[in-house]
This record gives C-alpha cells, structure tokens and sequence, in this order.
C-alpha cells in the first residue's frame, strides 16, 4: 500500500505469539534496527546495555522494565549487576527475533527519554 503510514515501533502493541509464523528475515531486522540505534544484535538476541551510577538506579529500572514488558507480555532476559543492567531479547516461541523484540526495545527507550 503506497503512502500508508505506520505507527513508530513505541506505538505499536505486542501480538501474541501464537500469531506470530516465524522470525524476521535478516532484511527486516536490519529495518528495525535503524529505530533502536542504541540497540544490536548479539548471538541472534537484541541487546542493549543500560548504566548507572548505583545499584539502587539499577533496581529501578529493572523494576520499570517489569512493570512495562509485562503489559506488552513480551519479557527480556537480563543481567543485572551493581550498576548495569543488559536486557536482551529474543522471541524464544519462534527461536529468533520477531517485531515484538523491536516494538518492546523501543517502548524502553520512550519511557527512558520522557
């Protein structure tokens, strides 16, 4: 459809992954990268490491991003440690990454820029 305009990645919502057929093709994960710029990938995981001065920063983070991940029911694997917090996606129903990954990865920038 020529013209038609979609939603930013941070505005769109999560589908089910019953929905979902099958990973991205390699051309359209390199497309949604360029909408996570902060993000890579990493051993076929979508990665970003997040600083902070403390643990106490990193808790709450960790706990903005449960409480996030869960309304989209998309959930990362993370490291935490003392002052950094690595987040890193894959959508494990499918064994690859999906727009779910991209739409959850941008949602946590939005929330870290407000």
């Amino acid at each position: 459809m020529a013209g038609k305009k979609t939603k930013p990645l941070a505005q769109r919502r999560c589908k089910g992954c019953e929905g979902i057929s099958g990973p991205l093709a390699e051309k359209s994960i390199r497309r949604f990268l360029k909408d996570v710029p902060e993000w890579s990938i990493e051993d076929g995981h979508l990665v970003r490491k997040f600083e902070f001065l403390n643990f106490h920063q990193t808790i709450e983070f960790v706990n903005m991003l449960a409480w996030l991940c869960n309304l989209e029911n998309h959930h990362p694997d993370l490291l935490v440690s003392y002052s950094a917090c690595k987040v890193q996606f894959i959508t494990h129903a499918v064994s690859g990454l999906t727009e779910n990954d991209f739409i959850t990865a941008a949602k946590i920038d939005a929330i870290l820029n407000i």
